[in-house]
C-alpha cells in the first residue's frame, strides 16, 4: 500500500496578549494572526504578512488579573469589560478564517514562543468553541525551529543572539496584531534560512 502523502501545511502566525499567566483563571484580552507561508513538502512559500490576517478583543472571563501583564498591552480592561468581543463569537470567527484562508492546507499555528501563546489559543478555542482548526497538536514553536537549526541549546535560541538577516525589520509592538505579522516574517525566515555549515554549504 503506497504511503499517504501529506497535506501542505499553512502556516499562521499567532500572538495573543493576556492579563494573567493562564487561561481560565486570567484572560485572553486580545490576539492577532496572519498567515506566514506555505509548505508543500520540502518547499516553502512565503506569504504577504499583511494579505491575510485577523484581530480581535476580547471581553474578560474573570474579575482577577495582573496589573504588570495587563500594562504590557497597553489595553484598557474597562473598556474591554464593556466592548470587548463576546470570546465564544470571536472563537467561532477565528476558526471560519482560518478554514478560509488553508483551504488545501493543514493550518499549523506558530508563535514565539508557542508555549505561552499556545496554553491561551487552544484553551479558549475548547472552552468557548468545542473545536480547534489545528488540532490538539498542531503548532510549531519558532525558538524550537531556530534552536534545531543554528544547533544551539534552546535557552540560547533568542532574538538577541540570532543572525540578523533572519529578525523582521517591524517593532515588536506588543499589539497582538503587529507582533502576530512581525512573527510571520521571523517564521518564514526561518524557514528559508541555511545556516552556516548547513546542507549545501561549506563547512
Amino acid at each position: 500500500m503506497p504511503a499517504r502523502t501529506a497535506r501542505p501545511s499553512l502556516y499562521i502566525s499567532v500572538d495573543i496578549e493576556a492579563d494573567g499567566p493562564i487561561p481560565g483563571p486570567h484572560s485572553m484580552i486580545s490576539f492577532g494572526a496572519a498567515v506566514a507561508g506555505r509548505q508543500d513538502g520540502a518547499s516553502y512559500t512565503a506569504a504577504d504578512p499583511e494579505q491575510h490576517t485577523f484581530y480581535r478583543e476580547l471581553r474578560p472571563i474573570s474579575d482577577a488579573y495582573v496589573p504588570e501583564a495587563l500594562a504590557v498591552s497597553g489595553l484598557d480592561r474597562d473598556r474591554l469589560v464593556r466592548e470587548g468581543a463576546e470570546p465564544a463569537a470571536a472563537m467561532a470567527e477565528f476558526c471560519a478564517w482560518v478554514r478560509e484562508v488553508s483551504v488545501g492546507a493543514q493550518p499549523v499555528m506558530c508563535g514565539y514562543p508557542a508555549s505561552f501563546d499556545w496554553t491561551f489559543l487552544y484553551w479558549y478555542l475548547m472552552r468557548f468553541g468545542g473545536d480547534s482548526p489545528f488540532g490538539h497538536s498542531g503548532c510549531l514553536d519558532m525558538k524550537t525551529l531556530y534552536a534545531a537549526k543554528a544547533r544551539v541549546p534552546l535557552r540560547a535560541a533568542v532574538k538577541g543572539r540570532m543572525p540578523k538577516q533572519l529578525l523582521s525589520r517591524r517593532r515588536h509592538t506588543h499589539h497582538a496584531l503587529d507582533d502576530a505579522i512581525e512573527q510571520a516574517e521571523l517564521m518564514s525566515n526561518l524557514m528559508l534560512w541555511t545556516p552556516p555549515g548547513g546542507p549545501g554549504t561549506a563547512g
